[in-house]
């Protein structure tokens, strides 16, 4: 199809929608209120409770918990890559703080950084 094909098959198309659009809710002045369609309703969602992962669950994990939980569930951190090293830790709460505005103050982030490369950093040991 040339551009001038392309052209037609966009304006066909708005035409479209228009009608669409007019079809739904009457003109101004035509003495109807604009109703919505009555297909929409409130929908309401029940979010599962959070729990605490076994491996944030002590009390050496609590600033962890506390401040990570604020902004994402503690899942989104036990799921990551194990054995991926101190340097992904530290630099990930960076990017907490730099790309999504994550309020950690830097000696919390340090941290923060040491708890997880602790407990995620290394490559699980096999028995």
């Amino acid at each position: 199809m040339g551009p001038g094909g392309q052209n037609a098959a966009v304006a066909g198309f708005v035409v479209v929608a228009a009608l669409a659009v007019l079809a739904v809710f009457p003109q101004p002045g035509s003495g109807e209120r604009a109703q919505p369609p009555s297909s929409l309703e409130p929908v309401a969602f029940v979010m599962p409770q959070e729990t605490t992962p076994p491996e944030l669950a002590d009390a050496g994990a609590e600033l962890v918990v506390s401040t990570c939980s604020a902004c994402h569930s503690l899942e989104y951190i036990t799921t990551q890559p194990r054995g991926m090293g101190d340097k992904f830790w530290h630099d990930s709460v960076a990017k907490m703080i730099k790309v999504y505005g994550a309020p950690i103050e830097p000696a919390d982030a340090q941290a923060i950084g040491d708890i997880l490369a602790g407990r995620f950093g290394q490559a699980a040991q096999l028995p």
